[in-house]
């Protein structure tokens, strides 16, 4: 990405589905290795692929937006409203977010997160939640930096693959 290269976001189509699969399973990998658990980096989540994606997209559950470098898909962020037990319908989560590691630290991710903002409060969110990996500390300071707030009593350890991550929400009012 050049110092000229414009970010665009954009609502994601059918034709991304693959892209974005393709994506997440790089990004995850990358995360993960970053987290320094010790631990083998789990295999991506078969679940995430592009059947996952193309539905989503389709059904818009969760909302999905696409950052775009030119014609590439640099990275995406899905939204929706929270799926945690007992939360009212006016409070949002950003399900996944995800750049690409090139572009980490280049206003991607922020670019991703006001798009995500702005379609949660179209749906009538005041408020957004996120789970973030207790050890991947980029994303936790991405999101921190972003307004949102630590509910410690939120930790949870919850499988992936074959390891156990210890997760925390983190919320903010939109």
């Amino acid at each position: 990405m050049s110092s000229t290269t414009t970010i665009q976001v954009r609502p994601a189509t059918l034709r991304d589905a693959k892209q974005i699969a393709e994506l997440y399973a790089a990004t995850a990998a990358q995360a993960f290795k970053a987290m320094q658990t010790g631990s083998p980096v789990p295999p991506v989540p078969q679940e995430k692929g592009t059947a996952y994606w193309r539905e989503a997209i389709e059904y818009a559950e969760p909302q999905v937006q696409v950052a775009m470098d030119g014609d590439k898909i640099i990275g995406f962020v899905g939204f929706d409203r929270s799926r945690d037990k007992g939360t009212p319908p006016t409070m949002g989560e950003i399900w996944d977010i995800y750049v690409a590691p090139a572009y980490w630290s280049k206003g991607v991710g922020l670019a991703l997160w006001d798009a995500a903002r702005e379609g949660l409060q179209e749906e009538g969110c005041t408020h957004v939640s996120v789970w973030i990996p207790i050890a991947n500390d980029r994303a936790m300071r991405f999101h921190e930096l972003a307004g949102f707030k630590r509910e410690m009593s939120s930790a949870k350890t919850v499988p992936m693959g074959p390891v156990k991550v210890e997760e925390i929400r983190l919320k903010q009012p939109l």
